[in-house]
């Protein structure tokens, strides 16, 4: 017998014993891991549905609100340039709250970073197809994310009390966000249609929340600030 082979044997039989133990710790640890983030994930959206969930109202209670402007929140627009049918609806919500008079503005926030993409044009020209008078239009053309649109509302345009138009999805974290900034805020739900793909909006949704809540806690400053366009003024300031 080779006493050198089986020694040989035993060495390896016991490297592969502590491989597999290693290997189920490591499995151990990132179910644990993985159990302790999606429980985060859940406080966290429990926390911004729950603190928010009185925030959202009708178009009557919006009526009360008394609020500086109407923030109408950016979404796709198509390669023909016609918008997505969520930013149909929003536009179209928005309008609907001016037409009753909930404010005196509307401001329209999305993202016109790049040749070739402009969101904001397109909401103008279809509330000013809906015979909106062009100085109640302003635009913001750096509304690249949530976050963004509602600190530029405070920050460029003097924003202290607003009704945020958005679908009901969207709403809880376009409403905390603009709490944590200071911003007395109500929302409107834009969601005059069924959209395709809604699952999948809920759960970025959901993953979005958390990045929100950080966002909430650090509150960076967003991609561009620049200088001071009350709302209360002129809209047409905001062309271009």
């Amino acid at each position: 017998m080779n006493t050198e082979r089986i020694f040989s044997g035993r060495g390896r039989d016991e490297k592969m014993k502590k491989i597999k133990k290693h290997l189920k710790r490591l499995f151990a640890a990132a179910i644990v891991l993985g159990l302790l983030g999606g429980g985060v994930v859940l406080v966290i959206n429990w926390i911004m549905l729950a603190v928010t969930d009185d925030m959202i109202v009708s178009a009557e209670e919006a009526a009360a609100f008394g609020a500086d402007c109407i923030l109408v929140l950016g979404a796709g627009v198509r390669d023909d340039g016609t918008p997505s049918d969520m930013l149909r609806d929003r536009i179209d919500t928005g309008i609907m709250l001016y037409d009753d008079q909930v404010a005196p503005k509307l401001l329209m926030t999305g993202d016109h970073g790049r040749e070739g993409y402009d969101e904001v044009n397109v909401m103008r020209e279809r509330a000013m197809a809906a015979d909106v008078p062009s100085q109640d239009i302003f635009m913001d053309h750096a509304g690249f994310s949530t976050y963004d649109s509602l600190y530029r509302a405070r920050d460029v345009f003097g924003v202290s009390r607003v009704v945020i138009v958005t679908q009901e999805y969207h709403l809880p974290r376009a409403l905390y966000i603009a709490r944590s900034l200071g911003i007395e805020a109500v929302g409107v739900s834009a969601d005059l249609n069924v959209y395709f793909g809604q699952f999948g909006h809920d759960l970025r949704e959901i993953a979005a929340r958390v990045k929100g809540m950080l966002y909430c806690w650090f509150k960076p400053e967003p991609t561009y600030l620049g200088e001071m366009i009350p709302i209360s003024g002129n809209g047409e300031a905001t062309l271009g």
